[in-house]
């Protein structure tokens, strides 16, 4: 294991030190101001088309709606990258971490919206819903299926296989810590649960999980946001070790401002996703009248997810210190810092709570990987050795090293984002048409409706002929 750990630390250090920095950053500073500062100028936009009616289609059939869509959206993000991330970011890269997470959240907005609309644009109707997402814009905009085909086997190597391992290993670590629950018996119950859904078709656990998951999510916040409240008067000095970490001349000559930067990245992108491709798979179903609105909704998630839940764990943190050279892991330090603000109960909460939230987030990842496999081809053998491979990957996780999972979670995400940030920038020409004429309608007192006569190349749309979408309900 050691001589794998070896190689993906080294690939590791390539991307993240030399690629994907100055791609992220690069690609969010070109999006943000080719765009007009489209997640900053349009804020007030966002808050307004959250709580837009749905656009119903010519056969009148209602879709999701843009603010289901939210709520779906941010209750998936309240998870493993907010409680455990957002910990092992400020333990390895320190306070610092978090400045370069607000940073890659302002400027990955842009990324954001531009997956998203363009998931709309390029979204296919089915008889109840839609699908889409980068394999289908990479197809059908980039006219290139090859390249459509290697971002399906990507993401479901990523989510189906990688991500799940580490929703596992979160899941085991609160449990040890809190429960001294051993990591095996975490493994088998997981197999169990999963193998029941995938393989026995007992949606009944996957309904469940979707109705409580949102409470426990509005639960946590509230938490959350009371601990903030009771640590008011520490916020400033908080805001200040921040500032001071991410650029103080101690941590230059140290070695910890590059130690900031990149854990702030690696984990703010781990938790926002954006411009990583798989928001746009959700992005896509949405019913609504004109791409942008998704867009935008989806670039406020990015705000929600990062600047407000991913700031309030590194506040509660920060302040109750003792996450420099802790042996805790991950998700085992936030639950050290709520037990040490609120309580010895809250530890055990937070047990609770990120085993629906990763377990959830292990079956959403499972559905990621089914769909992209339709995508390539609908064969039942292919479904069987990836349902196979997901459980293995779910017990694997439950037993393996917190630093190996989050490692290999590390790599599959850098080429996931990298062959997603590739397509988008070649088709920001399509976003830019599409902005502008919703820009322009908007200016013109309308609710924006989008037909693809607008574009010079609608040859890959197979939605939003004029006339298909009528407007609200």
């Amino acid at each position: 294991m050691s001589f794998l750990e070896d190689i993906i630390g080294y690939a590791n250090d390539v991307l993240w030190s030399y690629v994907l920095i100055i791609v992220l950053i690069g690609l969010g500073l070109y999006f943000t101001i080719r765009s007009g500062f489209v997640q900053f100028l349009n804020f007030p936009e966002m808050l307004r088309v959250i709580f837009d009616k749905r656009a119903i289609n010519a056969s009148g059939k209602k879709g999701t709606s843009s603010f289901q869509a939210f709520a779906i959206s941010a209750a998936s993000r309240v998870g493993t990258g907010n409680l455990a991330g957002v910990a092992s970011a400020v333990a390895i890269g320190g306070p610092g971490a978090v400045f370069w997470m607000w940073i890659i959240a302002l400027l990955g907005a842009a990324s954001g919206f531009v997956e998203s609309t363009l998931a709309q644009v390029y979204k296919v109707p089915e008889k109840t819903q839609y699908r889409g997402g980068p394999a289908y814009y990479m197809e059908k905009g980039l006219k290139n299926r090859w390249l459509g085909i290697i971002f399906a086997i990507t993401i479901t190597f990523t989510y189906g296989l990688v991500f799940n391992s580490v929703q596992s290993n979160t899941i085991s670590l609160a449990f040890e810590g809190e429960f001294a629950v051993d990591g095996s018996i975490v493994a088998i119950v997981l197999l169990v649960l999963t193998a029941a859904v995938i393989f026995g078709g007992i949606k009944s656990i996957a309904n469940v999980s979707q109705i409580i998951v949102p409470i426990m999510a509005i639960l946590y916040l509230v938490i959350a946001f009371y601990v903030v409240i009771l640590n008011l008067g520490s916020i400033p000095d908080i805001f200040s070790l921040i500032f001071a970490n991410a650029f103080g001349i101690r941590e230059i000559a140290g070695g910890g401002f590059g130690a900031a930067i990149m854990m702030g990245i690696k984990r703010g992108l781990f938790s926002n996703e954006a411009g990583m491709g798989s928001a746009p798979n959700a992005a896509a179903t949405a019913e609504v009248s004109h791409p942008v609105k998704q867009g935008l909704i989806q670039a406020f998630g990015v705000f929600f997810d990062t600047l407000l839940i991913c700031s309030a764990t590194a506040f509660i943190i920060i302040s109750a210190g003792g996450y420099e050279g802790s042996k805790l892991d991950g998700i085992q330090i936030t639950q050290n810092a709520f037990t040490q603000h609120i309580g010895d109960w809250a530890g055990a909460f937070l047990a609770i709570a990120i085993f629906l939230f990763a377990y959830s987030s292990i079956l959403g990842n499972y559905y990621y990987g089914e769909s992209n496999i339709g995508y390539i081809k609908d064969s039942p053998g292919w479904l069987l050795v990836y349902r196979l491979a997901v459980l293995a990957m779910v017990a694997f996780g439950a037993i393996a090293s917190f630093d190996f999972v989050w490692a290999l979670a590390d790599l599959t995400m850098a080429i996931m984002a990298l062959i997603n940030l590739y397509a988008i920038t070649k088709l920001y020409k399509i976003v830019h048409r599409v902005l502008k004429d919703y820009r322009d309608q908007r200016k013109a007192g309308k609710d924006p409706v989008f037909t693809r006569d607008i574009l010079e190349d609608s040859s890959g749309v197979e939605y939003w002929e004029s006339g298909q979408v009528k407007g609200k309900e």
